[in-house]
This record gives structure tokens, C-alpha cells and sequence, in this order.
């Protein structure tokens, strides 16, 4: 095991527990562990979230595998900890992104349809995330795909990606439309930025779909932007035989 998964022994057994009464301030103060002592078969997950409160910021170490995980199983449990995550974004999007203030769901120029009905059809965007997010957490957590939490059967990677590309569809809504709140919560939890080095990394969303621009840029993404607009990339089109079946259109009439 290389030196970035041993973060400090653990030198004695310790009750992971949250016990009832327990104050916010003093939730999560067990010793950190090992992952190699995290043995149960949540212990890749418990890894994941000791690191993130360890130094959420740091998403290069977050996100870096360790020599001892599974590759796939890696890519699964951080998918897990990214809709946990994103449910607290939804609570801070819930007084403003309401059915009036956004009948449907946007993001940079695209108008996405929701597949979460009878027919498929387009929704509040409130209502189109909360649908998003437990079509992915019960995809998550169907045994039929995914019926281990130590090994993920070949078959199952494709939706990785479905996943993914739907997650991202949340941030983009949040950051073309209430980037006041997105910014906030990205400032506290930085979990787009380590959603986004999760997703280049293991090739889980086209670079043609990242529409947030990069901060980093120095001012140079608006150009890339404009260009996205004129050029909607095919890919934008969901693939009928994928378990995304979500529709996408061009709010711009493109």
C-alpha cells in the first residue's frame, strides 16, 4: 500500500458510531483508520468519506485510487457518496429553483426531458432532479446490477456513465441558473470540482458535455462556451438502448 493510503494508525478498535444525541460538532471524531483496518464491506465507502472530512478541498487525494481498491468498485462507491452529496444541494436549491421560477429543466441553452413518467416529458426542474437523483441512487442500489459491494460484474460499467452524464445535468442547472447558491455550496463542499476529476479520470462524461466553465481559465471559457452554443454536440442525444433515457432538445431551437 503506497503512503497516501495510510493517512494515521489506528491503534486501537474503535465503535464507528453515531449515537442519538449525539451534537453536530462532535459527530465523526473517531480515531482515523487505516484503510486496510476499514475491513467490512463498506469500508471503501467509510474510506471515501474519512478523506473528504480529512480535507474536502484536496480532490486530487479524494479521488486517487488506492493500490488496494478495485478499480470499478472505486468509480461505484464514489458515485454513491456523489448522489449523498447532492441531495443537500438540492435543500439549498429548494426556496428558489421552485415550479415557477423554473418550469423546466435548463442548463447553457438545452432543455432536458424527463424520462421518470409514463411518457417521457418535460418537468419542473426541482422535480427533474429529485427524480434524477433517486433514479440513480435505486440504479445504485439494485442487486440485480450491482449485487456486491466488493466486486462490480463487467455488465454493469455502462452505467457508470449513465449515471453520470444525469449527475452532471444537475450542476450545470444549478450553476447556469441559481450561481449564487452553486457557488456557495461548491465554496463549502467542492464537490463538483472532485465530481468532475472522478468523471475525467475514468472517462464517464465526454468532454463535449462539460459545459460549466473552468475557473481556472483565466477568462478564456466564454469563448468555448459561445462555441457550444453555436454546435451542440451530437452526443447531447441519448442513446436508446442506454438505461439513461432521458431526451435532450435545444432550448435554442438548434
Amino acid at each position: 500500500m503506497s503512503s497516501s493510503d495510510t493517512i494515521q494508525t489506528n491503534t486501537h478498535n474503535s465503535l464507528r458510531r453515531l449515537y442519538p444525541g449525539t451534537r453536530l460538532e462532535s459527530s465523526f471524531t473517531w480515531p482515523v483508520e487505516n484503510l486496510d483496518d476499514l475491513d467490512s464491506s463498506f469500508g471503501v465507502h467509510e474510506y471515501i468519506q474519512q478523506t473528504i472530512r480529512m480535507d474536502k478541498s484536496n480532490v486530487q487525494h479524494i479521488v486517487d485510487l488506492p493500490e488496494s481498491v478495485d478499480r470499478q468498485v472505486w468509480q461505484f462507491e464514489h458515485l454513491r457518496q456523489v448522489c449523498l452529496e447532492l441531495s443537500l444541494l438540492v435543500v439549498a436549491l429548494e426556496p428558489e429553483c421552485t415550479m415557477e421560477n423554473c418550469p423546466e429543466m435548463k442548463a447553457d441553452g438545452w432543455l432536458y426531458l424527463c424520462a421518470a413518467h409514463p411518457s417521457t416529458q418535460s418537468c419542473p426542474a426541482i422535480d427533474y432532479i429529485i427524480h434524477t437523483l433517486d433514479g440513480a441512487a435505486m440504479l445504485l442500489n439494485n442487486s440485480k446490477y450491482f449485487p456486491s459491494r466488493i466486486s462490480i460484474p463487467e455488465p454493469s460499467l455502462k452505467h457508470f456513465q449513465s449515471i453520470a452524464r444525469r449527475l452532471y445535468r444537475v450542476f450545470a442547472h444549478a450553476y447556469f441558473h441559481h450561481r449564487e447558491i452553486y457557488q456557495s455550496f461548491e465554496n463549502e463542499t467542492y464537490l463538483y470540482a472532485r465530481f468532475l476529476l472522478l468523471s475525467q479520470t475514468y472517462n464517464l462524461i465526454p468532454p463535449s458535455l462539460v459545459t460549466i466553465p473552468d475557473e481556472r481559465s483565466n477568462g478564456n471559457d466564454m469563448g468555448d462556451r459561445d462555441e457550444y452554443r453555436r454546435n451542440p454536440p451530437k452526443q447531447q442525444q441519448e442513446n436508446n438502448n442506454d438505461t439513461d433515457t432521458e431526451t435532450v432538445v435545444s432550448a435554442n431551437g438548434d
